[in-house]
């Protein structure tokens, strides 16, 4: 948009008479402002796409999401409800992001199957986690577990990891060494910080790591100097998210609050060095959103807000092609579905 002092400018420097440098300095100048104004309109954050990647179960919720060999891998459960006796854990994959096939499904006779998170490991394999959330309580209630596989399609036996009773909401790595947080389901509110070397044995790292408000579900990222920070659920008194701040070997934690209440959370970090925080915004009812994190002040700013309602949230996060794409369920448009966003920040 030129300014009344630029439209006289332009004019003037028509006139007979200007120097043909200035005209000239001129209009590559105008020319520089235009491309200028461009690029800061394409900048605002934006929903490229979204699209419906899988229905066919009466319940799809709970979703993470990967690139593995070039293709996109979608983790979530299925079943009758948002609890029901039936839950397994399906894996769907896609060449491009809106063709989608099943690739493999996880089933359990003695428990519901929950919350599929999906990982790579140093060696090259997906690490599916999950929780089975027992049918015989007389002895625990949950435990979690992880899968593993080299093509996506052909997965190992079900592998007991981390306590009883402590839902081991996701895995992370970190050069050699696997990373996870486990939320107490029976007895004190609490979570617990797991580490392994193999990502099938797991030790209790730091025993109660956090304990105020109902803590549960959590997402670990680890920076370039090796500080992890860790975004922390509350369903409590209080509610709001927590950001935690460790250095190695991750023994003790600072912890700030972020003043907002976050369901299902999950962070990550784009190239460019900003930090993306996705989950269900209780704010006008519920919701998928976008925040960004500062760090330092433990602030979220909201981005935008998924196509989204009802039962929703749980995303996955990858950043691929100068895009963020966004994995989530929801139920806005009646039935509980997984849906693929595409995100331009």
């Amino acid at each position: 948009m030129m300014t009344a002092q630029s439209c006289r400018a332009w004019r003037h420097a028509g006139r007979p008479g200007v120097p043909r440098t200035f005209r000239q300095a001129f209009v590559a100048a105008c020319l520089l402002h235009v491309v200028l104004v461009g690029q800061l309109a394409a900048a605002e954050p934006r929903i490229v796409e979204v699209r419906k990647i899988w229905d066919q179960a009466p319940h799809n919720a709970f979703t993470d999401l990967i690139r593995f060999q070039d293709q996109w891998y979608c983790v979530f459960r299925e079943g009758q409800g948002h609890v029901s006796p039936d839950g397994a854990l399906r894996i769907i994959r896609s060449t491009d992001g809106r063709q989608w096939e099943s690739a493999a499904v996880m089933r359990s006779e003695t428990a519901d199957l929950r919350d599929a998170k999906i990982t790579l490991t140093p060696g090259g394999q997906l690490m599916l986690s999950g929780a089975a959330a027992l049918h015989d309580k007389s002895q625990a209630k949950h435990q979690s577990l992880v899968w593993f596989s080299a093509d996506g399609t052909n997965w190992s036996d079900p592998v007991k990891v981390g306590d009883p009773d402590f839902w081991l909401w996701r895995v992370t790595w970190h050069g050699q060494q696997a990373y996870g947080i486990g939320y107490a389901t029976a007895g004190k509110q609490q979570i617990r910080l797991y580490r392994s070397q193999d990502g099938r044995r797991f030790e209790t790292w730091v025993p109660t790591l956090f304990d105020v408000g109902y803590p549960n579900e959590t997402s670990m990222l680890f920076l370039e100097d090796d500080t992890c920070l860790c975004l922390l659920r509350r369903d409590g008194t209080p509610n709001t998210a927590q950001l935690g701040r460790s250095s190695p070997p991750y023994k003790e934690w600072s912890w700030q609050d972020l003043g907002v209440r976050v369901g299902g959370p999950h962070m990550l970090r784009l190239p460019d060095g900003r930090f993306v925080v996705a989950g269900r915004s209780y704010d006008g009812g519920a919701q998928t959103r976008l925040w960004w994190l500062d760090p330092q002040t433990a602030r979220l700013t909201e981005i935008l807000t998924l196509p989204s309602g009802g039962d929703t949230s749980y995303p996955g996060l990858v950043w691929h092609e100068g895009q963020l794409w966004v994995s989530y369920y929801a139920s806005h448009e009646g039935k509980t579905s997984i849906y693929l966003a595409r995100v331009a920040l």
